[in-house]
């Protein structure tokens, strides 16, 4: 009997197999904790570039594909989010901003939105009315570019102290520019900190002066040390419970408002060996919010001591990183403080400033290759950049045996011709922000000349020719943490009046979504886990209501973040225009 139950049995197994094939049964999966279904999802993943759906469990993207394929992950306990159609993309890395300042500016007036002097003023005015005595006012956000009128009288276009002094006589008041490389400040608050007309310009900074030679309140780059020494003896005085809740509410407004703007991950561009402790804590505490991946600021001294103290990777499941160092060897160009190769064409007496002395970068590339960390230099102006190029090719000329060390060039916003090629060639990453772009276009060519800004601002076409990566972001709170406004900025090069800021040098949509993902990943060593939707990485994803690859270019700024996703876990949502945070925040 047995040769001919064998062959009824084959028949019958391969009939089923047949019938389950055709009826469309499917191996099952071990269930998902989340599904995406139903989207257009846009992996930045070469070997599967689009996808209608992706399934999570824990932390990770376990698969990505077509609906059916997906649908085997589906369980009883598996969270299913029904797309329809919206756009899926791997979650906005901001490359280059400031966390705490990014919290801290919700905390004090935002000076962004006005549109002179006087309106500035009468702003204080309001607060000093209210402020406790001796209680500092600060603000933040004016640009003397963007302002509908010039004061008077003024220097260099920025305002006397007289008529602030006035609205708060009694309170010290310190008003930041948008870039963060100037500062404006009332009489008492010059007064605390000892700034007279014999008060001496300080290494890499001024003390803004009338003819006669006094302080007008204004101050620039490293001088506005002088303002905030004074402060920071105020808040000595304060206890440390006020300050440590200062600075916890101060990342809670941070982590809230990059999660509203889609924001997973958040490059910090320079913080304290003290913050970073707290972050630690915090990142272990699960109460970050956000992942931080952060640059280390501290002088070369404290360098040298802890630096290899500090090497974090992937702590409190991947929410902190730390593995670079942060150095400034120039301004802002805005501030005029950008160090250039010729003067200014608006100020012909200067050439900008020097922040940090050459020798002094240098023993930090020194620490920096020697301890395998991550060099990060602010350098906007064509010398600052040009200086900082030496720097690092200096450093990998004498560290032969060091490879792939993508150091970066923070913002790289204005270069010679001649030095373009040489990001590519040392493979020096461009952590730029397209955003500066449309904000400053306005007023660049009044800075630098019509022939100059063509041939070095901002030109990212030139940049990728050579190889060179690029990586995004905002360098917030100088501009909003708003990925969809950097997009848009970064594909269009459109400035408030509708022109374009040479146009030839626009990136395509792909590379700006690269640009805020996968080479934004790649900028911080941290492609393996982030920056594209592939299985085996972290589950981080930003759903947008419009697809921004696709939609005409008027569109983008409408796209609105559905879902903010990190690590399969949905921690903001906006639905039918009810936004919710679904995090366990420190003030919670």
């Amino acid at each position: 009997m047995r040769p001919k139950i064998f062959p009824r049995l084959l028949i019958f197994t391969l009939i089923a197999v047949l019938v389950c094939g055709f009826s469309g049964c499917a191996r099952k999966e071990e269930p998902a904790d989340l599904v995406l279904s139903n989207g257009q999802i846009v992996t930045m993943d070469e070997s599967i570039p689009r996808a209608e759906a992706l399934a999570v469990r824990g932390d990770r993207i376990v698969a990505v594909g077509d609906q059916k394929k997906i649908k085997r992950f589906i369980g009883e306990s598996t969270k299913v989010i029904d797309l329809d159609g919206k756009l899926a993309i791997p979650g906005f890395i901001d490359s280059h901003g400031h966390y705490i300042s990014l919290g801290q500016s919700k905390m004090a007036l935002d000076l962004t939105k006005t549109n002179n002097w006087d309106e500035i003023v009468a702003m204080v005015k309001a607060a000093a009315e209210k402020a406790e005595p001796g209680e500092w006012i600060l603000g933040r956000g004016w640009h003397q570019e963007k302002w509908d009128k010039m004061p008077e009288p003024q220097v260099d276009g920025l305002p006397f102290h007289t008529n602030l002094s006035q609205a708060s006589p009694n309170n010290p008041v310190l008003l930041t520019h948008a870039s963060g490389h100037s500062c404006l400040a009332n009489a008492k608050a010059m007064e605390l900190a000892g700034i007279s007309k014999k008060t001496a310009d300080p290494p890499g900074g001024q003390v803004v002066r009338d003819d006669k030679g006094t302080p007008i309140g204004a101050f620039r780059e490293t001088a506005q040390g002088l303002l905030r020494r004074a402060l920071n003896n105020y808040r000595a005085g304060l206890s440390a419970e006020q300050i440590m809740s200062e600075q916890r509410r101060a990342i809670t407004l941070a982590a809230k408002e990059c999660l509203a703007k889609g924001v997973t991950s958040f490059y910090d561009a320079g913080s304290s060996f003290e913050t970073i402790d707290l972050f630690r804590e915090l990142a272990e505490q699960a109460k970050l919010g956000v992942r931080l991946w952060v640059m280390i600021s501290e002088g070369n001294e404290n360098l040298a001591e802890s630096l290899t103290r500090y090497k974090i990777i992937g702590a409190g499941q991947n929410h902190l990183t730390v593995r670079a160092i942060k150095r400034l060897i120039d301004g802002a160009l805005g501030a005029h403080g950008a160090w250039l190769l010729a003067p200014y064409d608006d100020l012909p007496s200067s050439v900008g400033l020097n922040t940090t002395p050459i020798e002094a970068m240098k023993e930090t590339a020194r620490l920096a290759i020697e301890n395998d960390f991550q060099l990060c230099t602010h350098a906007i102006g064509d010398r600052a950049n040009r200086e900082t190029l030496n720097i690092y090719e200096e450093a990998f000329r004498s560290h032969p045996d060091k490879k792939d060390v993508r150091w970066r060039i923070e913002h790289a916003q204005h270069l010679h011709p001649d030095d373009i090629p040489r990001f590519g060639s040392l493979g020096v990453i461009a952590a730029m922000q397209g955003i500066h772009c449309s904000s400053d276009g306005p007023w660049v060519i009044k800075r630098l000349g019509e022939k100059r800004a063509q041939e070095g601002a901002y030109v990212w076409r030139e940049l990728m020719k050579t190889g060179a990566v690029i990586s995004n972001g905002t360098d917030t709170p100088v501009e909003d943490v708003d990925p969809i406004a950097c997009f848009h900025a970064s594909v269009t090069r459109q400035m408030k009046d509708g022109s374009a800021f040479f146009p030839a040098q626009r990136m395509t949509r792909e590379e700006a979504l690269r640009s805020y993902t996968l080479n934004a990943a790649y900028s911080g060593f941290q492609e393996n886990i982030l920056g594209s939707l592939s299985a085996g990485k972290l589950a981080d994803i930003t759903v947008l209501s419009k697809n921004i690859l696709t939609v005409p270019d008027e569109e983008i700024l409408s796209a609105a973040v559905v879902y903010t996703i990190i690590g399969g876990s949905v921690r903001y949502q906006n639905i039918g225009g009810r936004q919710e945070y679904l995090f366990s925040f420190l003030e919670n």
